[in-house]
């Protein structure tokens, strides 16, 4: 190779080409309608799935209605909660008996309900009716001597007006017809003695309530009196009025007044709620615990409530300008059910199955339930949960059906 045609492949190889790169070929015409199709296919399904997720498919929720108060007994927020247990008014009524003797058969079992005068148990009154006899046939005897001696005051009076007797046998006659009727007036008192002795053995309900306990057997020797009730055969009570007892703190007692409304949850059944209201303040501190004892009345005490059953007593104060004659129902909502945003408090409402939230206007917000001024009328379905997820209009259905 020259040198000269060295130097011009060296010049080539320097050179800059200009010109651009080859494209490649295009793909067919097919395969760009098939990829297309399988792009519209796929946002196609994506929006099916958005729609079925936010209409579709309605969100499970769980729901508790708002309840209205009574205008005439309206309730507001609690300001005190205890724990107590359940008393009947009159405490427990122990029935002993009045005269000695064996018992003879009980005719109440525990549990029964009784009603006044009816006859609960018997003692052996064998002896009470001799008593009874012996009486009866005493007075008989009295009564006959007082005759007697009537007669002979009379006879003895009219000698005397005739002269034939002396003052003496004449105050004589007095005597012993005074003294023959006071022993009828004697025998007469024994007589009911012994009729109140054989009535006794009957023992009676002096209320209507029911039987609590059967303290003695039969066949044992009842005898009245007694320490610590020892002469009690049977405990009643009466299941007609009952009460809720409580202590109360020395500090809290500015929030508990007379006539106060309460509400009654025993631990029994705490899915049952009972109105009460306060009916007595114990006179006196208990200098050992700093407490005052108070008593609630419950007002619907059912079949569930039981004396000595342990309860929960909640004290409400009354809602602003309840004590009119122009007093509004008060409408209780659960806590659960309210939510707060940037435009202040709110519930959400299920409506044919439909969510829509509603504003309202609370005075306080303690206890497990909560006094609403504005916004409901009463009986409508709150949201109480899921606490997220929740928008106007969305379709959902309540948990447990409904």
């Amino acid at each position: 190779m020259s040198p000269t045609e060295g130097l011009k492949e060296q010049l080539h190889s320097l050179r800059i080409d200009r010109d651009p790169p080859a494209r490649p070929a295009p793909p067919p015409r097919g395969r760009r309608r098939a990829l297309a199709l399988l792009l519209l296919a796929l946002l196609a399904a994506i929006v099916v799935a958005a729609y079925r997720m936010l209409a579709g498919s309605p969100l499970e929720v769980r729901v508790a209605h708002a309840r209205v108060e009574r205008a005439d007994q309206p309730i507001s927020g609690p300001v005190l909660s205890g724990s107590g247990y359940l008393i009947t008014a009159e405490k427990y009524i122990a029935i002993g008996v009045r005269v000695p003797g064996r018992i003879e058969r009980f005719l109440v079992e525990e549990g029964d309900p009784v009603e006044a005068g009816q006859l609960l148990a018997e003692l052996d009154a064998r002896d009470y009716r001799a008593q009874v006899g012996r009486a009866e046939a005493s007075l008989r005897l009295a009564r006959a001597n007082r005759k007697l001696a009537d007669a002979d005051r009379e006879r003895i009076r009219k000698l005397f007006a005739d002269g034939i007797t002396s003052r003496q046998e004449m105050d004589q006659a007095d005597s012993r017809a005074e003294v023959a009727s006071a022993a009828v007036a004697q025998a007469e008192n024994e007589l009911l003695q012994a009729r109140a002795n054989l009535d006794d053995t009957r023992l009676l309900s002096p209320v209507r309530g029911v039987v609590l306990a059967k303290l003695r057997g039969v066949g044992e020797i009842a005898v009245p009196g007694g320490f610590a009730g020892s002469g009690d055969l049977l405990r009643l009570a009466d299941l007609s009025e009952l009460r809720a007892e409580v202590d109360v703190s020395e500090a809290d007692l500015a929030n508990v007044h007379q006539g106060q409304a309460a509400e009654v949850v025993p631990d029994a059944y705490p899915q049952r709620r009972y109105r009460a209201q306060v009916v007595k303040l114990y006179p006196q501190i208990n200098r050992q615990k700093g407490t005052l004892k108070v008593e609630v009345r419950v007002e619907q005490p059912d079949a569930h409530l039981l004396p000595d059953m342990s309860a929960r007593v909640t004290f409400f104060a009354p809602p602003p300008g309840a004590a009119g004659p122009d007093a509004k129902p008060a409408v209780l909502i659960p806590a659960a059910a309210l939510r707060r945003g940037p435009q202040g408090t709110y519930v959400w409402i299920v409506a044919e199955h439909r969510l829509r939230r509603t504003p309202v206007r609370v005075e306080r917000e303690t206890g497990a339930e909560v006094p609403v001024t504005s916004g409901l009328g009463g009986g409508e379905a709150l949201v109480v949960g899921p606490e997220e997820s929740l928008r106007d209009g969305a379709a959902v259905r309540v948990a447990g059906g409904g």
